[in-house]
This record gives structure tokens, C-alpha cells and sequence, in this order.
């Protein structure tokens, strides 16, 4: 098997490479690696990847990381189903439309899901109420674009979904904590606040092979929570 994928469970700049691979149903060696363990920084993945980050994405003897790069070089070696667009006009919009979530959305997001799990929200809710401004504005032109489109450009699935896709769900798996209740209050439930997201967010959920990408440490909590409120 020549594609091999080292990535790490919940990390959504993995989650993107699991779904652009499923969705062109390629085959590929799956390298699940613990970040409890370090196994990102082992000497294997720094000959690698010298930054010692997750993913990386081996095929035959050539590496590719960091995540919007992995999808392009996916789409260019494998392009069937394209996911950079039907046109180069298509495939313009989707990369701005990236770069500009990266710019603004992504660091805003990252701040707000960092402080949530390391519960440091009370600390910094002054800045973190910003981000999460921020991030309902970003929020809303997407959800624009959702209710005229089923895709967040075109009529297609593409790489730009597969980009915004894991940091939707991470944020919303990090606004259901109880100390994000303040937060998390203009956002969720996304059924009443975005109902385009929402639908869009099914749909993916939906896709073949969408299980296989899922975060497998999400799935064996949800086990762990569900087994403790049966038993209680």
C-alpha cells in the first residue's frame, strides 16, 4: 500500500486528510499517533516532519505535511473526485475562502477550544468573548453561503468543507462543557442559531466512509459517559 497517513485522534488538521481520503476512496495505511505518548515527536516522524506535527502523509517514497498542502498534493496526484474545484475560477474561491478562514476564523478558534480544555476560561473571558465574537461573524458568512448552496462554495463537496468541517465539531464538542455555558450561549444549539450549518454539518456526517475519519478517543469517552449514565 503506497499511501501511508501518521495522524493524531481530534487533531482537525488530521480530520481534513481522513475525509478528503475517504472521499476519493483511496487506500491508504492508517498511523494513529498518541500525542499523550509523544509518538509525534519520535525520531521517525522528526525525519519526517522536522516541526514534529501531525499529519503526514507518505506515498511511495515522497512526504508531504502540513494539512492544506496534503490536500492539494492529494488532488493533484489523485484527482478523481476533484476537490479544488471544476474550474480554475472554482478552485480560486476555495483557496481564498481557506486562506481567509485560516487568517481569521482558525486562530480565534484554536484560542477559544485551547482554553475550554485546559479550563483557563474564567481567566481570560474578557479575550475569549471576543474570539468567540469573532468567530459567530466568520460563523455567519458561512452560514450565508449555506443557505443558498448545499456546499460552502459551488455545488460540490470540496477541500474547503474538509478544511472548516473538524474545527466546527471541535468547537462544538468544546462549547458543550459546562464552563463554556457563557460562550458557548450564542452559538449553540446550531439547529436554532445556524440551521445551514447544522444541515451542512449532517450532511457530511452522512458521507461514505465518514465513520472511519471520526476521532476514535471521542467515540471511546462517548462509550465511557454513556455506560456511566446507564449505570447511574
Amino acid at each position: 500500500m503506497a499511501l501511508t497517513l501518521y495522524w493524531g485522534s481530534g487533531s482537525p488538521f488530521s480530520w481534513r486528510i481522513l475525509l478528503a481520503l475517504e472521499h476519493k476512496r483511496l487506500q491508504y495505511e492508517s498511523q494513529l499517533l498518541h500525542f499523550d505518548k509523544q509518538e509525534h515527536q519520535s525520531p521517525q516522524m522528526l525525519k519526517m516532519n522536522p516541526r514534529g506535527r501531525v499529519p503526514v502523509l507518505k506515498d511511495g517514497d515522497y512526504v508531504v505535511f502540513e494539512s492544506v498542502a496534503i490536500l492539494y498534493y492529494l488532488d493533484l496526484k489523485y484527482p478523481r473526485p476533484p476537490i479544488f474545484g471544476l474550474t480554475p475560477e472554482e478552485a480560486g474561491v476555495i483557496m481564498r475562502v481557506i486562506c481567509e478562514f485560516q487568517a481569521y476564523a482558525e486562530p480565534a478558534v484554536q484560542k477559544i477550544v485551547n482554553a475550554i480544555f485546559a479550563d483557563t476560561v474564567a481567566e481570560d473571558i474578557d479575550n475569549l468573548t471576543d474570539a468567540m465574537h469573532l468567530v459567530g461573524r466568520e460563523a455567519r458568512t458561512i452560514e450565508g453561503r449555506l443557505s443558498k448552496e448545499e456546499w460552502i462554495v459551488g455545488a460540490n463537496y470540496s477541500a474547503l468543507d474538509m478544511v472548516i468541517f473538524p474545527w466546527i465539531q471541535v468547537l462544538r464538542r468544546a462549547l458543550n462543557r459546562s464552563a463554556a455555558a457563557e460562550l458557548g450561549a450564542r452559538f449553540l444549539p446550531m439547529e436554532r442559531n445556524y440551521p445551514a450549518l447544522a444541515r451542512w454539518i449532517h450532511r457530511i456526517e452522512s458521507l461514505p466512509g465518514y465513520e472511519r475519519t471520526y476521532p476514535p478517543h471521542w467515540r471511546d469517552t462517548e462509550i465511557a459517559h454513556d455506560s456511566i449514565t446507564r449505570t447511574t
